[in-house]
C-alpha cells in the first residue's frame, strides 16, 4: 500500500527535496526555530488537554436509542 502526502525532514520545513546548500544558515535557522516554538506549544496544548480528561472523572458511554420500527 502506498501512502501519499507523508512528507518528512526538510520538506516539512518549506524546502523541497533536498538541496540545502541553496538556502543560507540564517534562513534555515530563523525556520528551525520558528517550526521549534510551534510544535512546543503544540506539545503544550497536548498536554493541557490529557491533564483535563485525566482531572474529569470518567463516566460510561451513553448508549444511544435505538429505533424500532
Amino acid at each position: 500500500m502506498r501512502h501519499h502526502g507523508h512528507h518528512r525532514g526538510a520538506f516539512r520545513f518549506g524546502f523541497p527535496g533536498r538541496g540545502f546548500g541553496r538556502f543560507d544558515r540564517e534562513s534555515m535557522l530563523e525556520r528551525l526555530q520558528a517550526y521549534q516554538r510551534d510544535l512546543e506549544q503544540e506539545l503544550a496544548d497536548v498536554n493541557d488537554l490529557l491533564k483535563r480528561l485525566e482531572s474529569e472523572p470518567s463516566t460510561p458511554p451513553q448508549a444511544e436509542p435505538t429505533a424500532q420500527i
